[in-house]
């Protein structure tokens, strides 16, 4: 069945769910000759949540006759108070609301005592897992064995169609050619958009107001991604800047009003109505019954994108009757996909897939960069000296003065370990069973025998646990040290087990785009740190509610001394946006 049809789906799954015992009940009470007249819907109900709990049951007992026989293990399995686990499923709703990033999850594991866990939220198998080891068999040595899966592609299918990210085809086939080492080389759009954000920082210094770093981030970023990927900005960078004070929250930081504003509600509002889908489970059609959520958002982003497809299109055809073929260097990315299919569908959702990578991967990176910069002004110190040395004061940087700029990579690299901008991910298994490898030994109470994964089972992966977890990372691994990039035996055990760090997947479906990525961040620091020398938070301009509660001191990790408040849709962002102070050199 279509991804799009989730109508369909849940109420052909209702039927069968309901009918067979139903069938099953009446033929109960006419065998036993029963007649129970008003006790009838009280005796039915409590028949259909019995008939939930043996099949339930009758397949945990399947399943771990099958393990039994394979000799290995089942994953260990939540227990909750409740039928169904409702009573964890409604805790973790709750949490999740003013929890710190991923903590929910965090704590199952604690709890627990293990890397692995199955949620069996409402008698479903549910996996959630911050071992690197089922990490690297889900994405590499395993890849086989898992899909995105047909839940996956629902709650995403309005938003996101066809693109890269929500499909199985290897459509990275079409865009890989377009990022050979010759056009991320090319720094002529970096220096032209990061030029144009600097001189706004520039003029909000020399008034000394704070700036929401996090928006003009993704306004730097989707403006210069624009320009990469079809050849014309989007040019957010002109709009409506957020207002210090005045300004509140949107869907993922500042909200402003005006026609990028619009835009990026869209854009941020359906990642958010994503993650809420995700988070209720299988049975999230049953609250858009009535009307897709994302629809009015993907058709705001059509507008958008729509025209540009069609005019790509219309050259296209030009070229071709003119018999003009142009080399993929001097091709926008559109171009080079309109010279790969005709299908304006699938053009306009791949060309989503890389601007929401695109945008997202460098904005976030960049925020988390600048908020560690304002927390530990010795690290922007040794920063701005190792640009200064390398770079110089005032030009912009070459490709190979960038790859010696080893502290800063360090630095990106750190922070993408804390705060990956995917901070978890899903895949389904297929219609086999398959054995995951032997968990990591983070906890010395875990089985050390392999696991046995259910058929057509979703699994999500967490990578900013996995990337914070001690048992991989050492006692200091909440902590931000750049230094430890640079120590050869740290470096060394990274070679050794490189799915201990994900920020950009791994395996067969590794990301095209981080060497675009890693240039993208690092040209803009150089250009950055060439003119500015420190950064201060204000807190005090935080919109009311986003700031770290009270209650996260009585955790532990991060989330003790944390001065923001990350949260995740799709992709991490920090609650509120983060208002900082850039003081010029």
């Amino acid at each position: 069945m279509k991804p799009a049809h989730y109508r369909h789906r849940i109420f052909l799954d209702l039927l069968w769910i309901l009918t067979v015992p139903s069938f099953a009940f009446v033929l109960a009470l006419h065998l036993s000759r029963l007649h129970i007249g008003y006790f009838t819907p009280v005796a039915y109900f409590t028949f259909i949540v019995l008939w939930a709990v043996i099949k339930g049951q009758y397949r945990r007992l399947a399943q771990k006759r099958d393990a039994k026989h394979l000799g290995i293990a089942p994953i260990p399995c939540a227990v909750g108070k409740w039928p169904g686990n409702i009573d964890i499923l409604l805790r973790m709703i709750r949490e999740f609301k003013t929890s710190y990033v991923l903590d929910v999850y965090l704590r199952l594991f604690e709890e627990y005592k293990c890397t692995t866990l199955n949620l069996r939220i409402l008698w479903t198998d549910t996996i959630i897992s911050m071992d690197h080891e089922h990490a690297k068999f889900v994405l590499a040595t395993g890849f086989n064995y898992f899909w995105r899966g047909p839940s996956q592609k629902e709650r995403m299918e309005t938003f996101l169609g066809q693109g890269i990210f929500n499909r199985d085809d290897d459509h990275r086939a079409i865009a890989r050619p377009f990022f050979a080492r010759e056009r991320i080389s090319d720094f002529d759009i970096f220096e032209k958009y990061t030029s144009q954000t600097l001189s706004i920082l520039a003029n909000f210094a020399s008034l000394n107001r704070p700036c929401e770093a996090q928006d003009l981030y993704a306004r730097f970023s989707l403006d210069a991604a624009s320009e990469f990927l079809f050849g014309k900005s989007l040019d957010t960078l002109s709009a409506t800047l957020p207002i210090p004070g005045k300004t509140v929250m949107g869907p993922k930081g500042s909200a402003t009003e005006d026609t990028w504003g619009s835009f990026v509600n869209a854009f941020e509002m359906a990642q958010q109505n994503i993650t809420r889908r995700a988070r209720i489970g299988y049975f999230w059609p049953l609250f858009e019954l009535f009307g897709d959520r994302n629809e009015p958002y993907a058709q705001q982003i059509r507008q958008w994108l729509d025209p540009l497809v069609q005019l790509a299109l219309d050259e296209k055809t030009k070229t071709d009757k003119y018999g003009v073929c142009s080399p993929i260097a001097d091709k926008t990315f559109l171009q080079h996909l309109a010279d790969s299919t005709s299908d304006p569908i699938l053009i306009r959702d791949q060309l989503l897939s890389m601007l929401l990578a695109s945008r997202d991967t460098t904005a976030c990176t960049l925020t988390f960069i600048t908020y560690f910069m304002a927390t530990y002004p010795h690290v922007t110190e040794a920063m701005r000296s190792e640009v200064l040395s390398h770079c110089g004061t005032q030009a912009p940087p070459s490709y190979e003065q960038i790859r010696q700029l080893k502290y800063v990579r360090a630095v990106i690299n750190e922070t993408l370990r804390l705060f990956p901008p995917v901070p978890l991910n899903i895949r389904e298994s297929r219609s086999a069973p398959c054995v995951l490898p032997a968990p990591d030994r983070t906890y010395p109470s875990s089985q050390p025998q392999r696991l046995y994964m259910p058929k057509n089972t979703i699994i999500t992966y967490l990578p900013l646990l996995t990337q914070r977890n001690p048992a991989l990372w050492g006692a200091d691994a909440d902590e931000f040290k750049p230094e430890r990039w640079l120590q050869p035996e740290r470096v060394a055990q990274f070679v050794a087990n490189p799915t201990i760090y994900l920020p950009f997947s791994a395996g067969p479906r590794i990301c095209i785009g981080q060497n675009y990525a890693y240039n993208e961040l690092t040209y803009f620091l150089v250009r950055l740190l060439q003119q500015f020398q420190s950064f201060s938070l204000t807190p005090e301009l935080q919109p009311v509610g986003s700031l770290p509660p009270s209650e996260w001191k009585e955790r532990k990790g991060r989330q003790v001394f944390e001065k923001i408040w990350p949260s995740s849709a799709l992709t991490l962002y920090v609650k509120g946006g983060l208002w900082v102070r850039f003081h010029k050199a």
